[in-house]
């Protein structure tokens, strides 16, 4: 694969710019895995730069799935106009519509599940691992595990994508906001499932 190839694939796996790619190639000598570490690095550095930058612009798309049965709503926050007309942000956001739609997450970050519903899935947790047996210096940790998969299970950001399961939302999000050189947040979402009642 000439380097050209290399630019031409890497920019489709990262969204990231020609520019950011070729440097990534260069700093990396040609190694595809290190220049995607590279480029996933620099997203999280730009999104951490810009994520107190505020956000009163955006969109508000829908998705129903094909089979006419799930349907969700997402409110997704940008900097400006120019960008809120974007179409890379608007497929953006019609992605994460998808994303819902597919996996259906209960909130956007672990920061918005409430402290209660945490301890309970804790507490779960921990009787679990102590009635399968685990010694009691280890039980900790296997909570942690298990934490984490949770989290995957009900928050957004922390899927993994489902168009790349190679990075998770929060990811994706970051390679959006280095794109396109805006703060994104995903303010909130509703999902509706047929036949669903949904919880006040």
């Amino acid at each position: 694969m000439n380097m050209l190839e290399k630019v031409k694939k890497l920019r489709e796996e990262t969204n990231a710019g020609v520019v950011d790619c070729k440097k990534a190639l260069e700093e990396s000598k040609g190694d595809l895995e290190k220049a995607r570490l590279i480029l996933r690095k620099k997203g999280a550095k730009i999104a951490q730069k810009k994520s107190g930058e505020v956000t009163n612009q955006g969109l508000i798309t829908s998705y129903i799935h094909h089979n006419g049965r799930v349907g969700v709503l997402v409110e997704a926050h940008c900097q400006s106009d120019f960008v809120a007309k974007n179409e890379e942000f608007q497929q953006f956001v019609k992605n994460i519509a998808m994303q819902i739609a597919a996996s259906n997450p209960k909130w956007v970050s672990q920061e918005d599940v409430p402290q209660e519903k945490i301890e309970e899935e804790r507490k779960i947790l921990t009787e679990q691992a102590k009635e399968e047996g685990k010694p009691s210096h280890i039980v900790e940790k296997i909570v942690e595990g298990r934490m984490k998969k949770f989290y995957e299970q009900v928050c957004l950001l922390n899927q993994p994508y489902i168009k790349d399961e190679e990075k998770t939302v929060k990811e994706y999000l970051q390679q959006m906001i280095a794109k396109l050189g805006e703060n994104i947040r995903i303010a909130r979402f509703v999902r509706f499932e047929l036949g669903e009642i949904q919880k006040e």
